[in-house]
């Protein structure tokens, strides 16, 4: 795979790929986020967790610059509000929980939406772009659907192309909101396996969210537990996935029991 490192901002040596401090989120005028502290290093995968309404998605959507949040947070040691947008595009990618497709899109046209930010205004993509676009697609095993539909692709299908725009961007850093949402489990794991083999093939860092506790504790080599829009617990999947917190957070009876990869949690019947 070869789309051009991302030029983007001068990374600090040394810096982390997300730095977050103090951040407060409000959504017509209610408080969604409150004093939120993170620090993701260069080449980690740290995946937040937390229940619904916990300030997941608007935390990821801040990071990505889709959010005002003046001052709180810096990409691989540059002020994300000092950011262009177009510079921010080859730093940091995103890979939503539903994104807009445009009805007819064939895959290649969407993953060349991934170049927009090295294309000059009224441009129009080069050949390096397109060449970029055929190894991501081709190291996504999807050279073969590129004058597909993506409305005839199967979810997992989709979710792999919407991984592949991303790539094309040439960021270092993934956003990643509920990559795994609606595929059945087989898809679940082919997403979270590719995503973690490229983020050690390639150097990528992952941010994500996810739901499904197990995997997460899987893949990730951190957590964050966001409740009610604060930072509760960060760490290990071993020191966030515990009975304790899981109970107090999501009021869920569960079971914790080791696994090969990461704790795995076990919903059981309430007494």
């Amino acid at each position: 795979m070869s789309p051009e490192p991302a030029a983007g901002p001068d990374r600090a040596v040394g810096a982390p790929a997300v730095e977050v401090r103090g951040l407060h989120v409000s959504l017509d005028r209610t408080p969604i986020l409150t004093g939120v502290d993170l620090t993701v290093a260069a080449g980690e995968w740290v995946t937040v967790i937390g229940p619904n309404g916990a300030g997941k998605s608007t935390l990821l959507r801040a990071v990505g610059g889709l959010l005002p949040a003046p001052g709180a947070i810096s990409l691989f040691g540059t002020p994300s509000a000092a950011l262009r947008r177009r510079d921010r595009a080859r730093v940091v990618a995103t890979v939503a929980q539903s994104p807009v497709v445009p009805p007819g899109m064939s895959v290649l046209d969407y993953v060349l939406l991934g170049r927009t930010p090295y294309i000059p205004p009224l441009g129009r993509e080069s050949a390096a772009d397109v060449t970029a676009v055929h190894d991501v697609l081709d190291r996504l095993d999807l050279t073969g659907f590129h004058r597909r539909e993506l409305a005839t692709l199967s979810g997992g299908e989709r979710q792999r192309v919407f991984l592949a725009r991303a790539l094309a961007q040439g960021a270092t850093l993934l956003l990643l909101d509920e990559p795994t949402s609606a595929l059945d489990i087989g898809h679940q794991q082919e997403v979270l396996e590719l995503v973690d083999q490229l983020r050690r093939e390639h150097g990528l860092t992952v941010l994500a969210t996810m739901h499904d506790l197990s995997l997460a504790g899987e893949y990730a080599d951190r957590m964050v537990l966001l409740a009610d829009g604060r930072v509760v617990a960060v760490g290990t999947p071993h020191e966030v996935l515990t009975e304790h917190l899981l109970a107090t957070h999501y009021r869920a009876s569960v079971r914790v029991v080791p696994g090969a990869h990461g704790p795995l949690v076990v919903p059981v019947r309430p007494r």
